[in-house]
């Protein structure tokens, strides 16, 4: 029996950790590595403030390079690094995360509700001049 991208999805968000807006509400800790993993057309509309754009398509490839370099080491990712990764309404930042759970990954967040529950709670968005 096949999955529908739906079922995919709450699958995903019934196994990963998901942090809420609220939870946030003094701000990303600086050892965090904020990953939106929206598109290029989405990102350019705007984004949370010091997020890195992977899109979800490549995150798998880029990721361990990322956390290398997030971290200031030049090869070795270090996979107890703090992960936050968001989207425009949660799903596919679920997604990104459970596949960095399976990658190794040990301390890696979704934000439910993605950049819309961010706006929507009046918190800053970066957007291009």
């Amino acid at each position: 029996m096949s999955e529908s991208p739906a079922d995919m999805i709450a699958r995903a968000r019934a196994s990963v950790r998901e942090c809420m807006v609220s939870d946030l509400a003094d701000g990303i800790p600086e050892d965090t590595l904020l990953v939106d993993v929206r598109e290029p057309e989405e990102v350019w509309r705007g984004c949370i403030p010091g997020a890195v754009a992977v899109p979800r398509g490549l995150l798998e490839l880029e990721i361990h390079g990322l956390v290398a370099s997030f971290n200031g080491a030049s090869e070795v990712p270090d996979v107890e690094t703090p992960i936050l990764l968001y989207c425009a309404s949660g799903g596919r930042s679920a997604l990104a995360a459970e596949t960095l759970e399976r990658m190794g990954y040990r301390n890696v967040v979704s934000l439910a509700g993605g950049i819309v529950a961010w706006h929507q709670a009046g918190l800053p968005i970066d957007t291009p001049d």
